[in-house]
């Protein structure tokens, strides 16, 4: 399992995350506090706050290439 934080500032940016992420066979899970929804949902992802980075749960190991396309997202 693999953790890193991100920032989505716009809700352009939450679009084309969930676009980014849906590609991936990985599950995934993005965590605000106490709430956590599923990485790949737009409506999980638009109930969080923006304001302040999430932290994305990758259950995979082997992530490299999610992680390189997600880098500008990256906090």
């Amino acid at each position: 399992m693999r953790s890193v934080n991100i920032k989505l500032n716009l809700m352009t940016d939450g679009a084309k995350f969930v676009q980014i992420v849906g590609a991936y066979p990985y599950d995934m899970d993005l965590r605000s506090g106490r709430h956590v929804v599923d990485a790949k949902s737009i409506l999980g992802i638009f109930s969080l706050d923006w304001s302040k980075p999430v932290t994305m749960e990758i259950y995979s190991d082997d992530c490299e290439d999610l992680l390189n396309e997600i880098k500008p997202f990256i906090a």
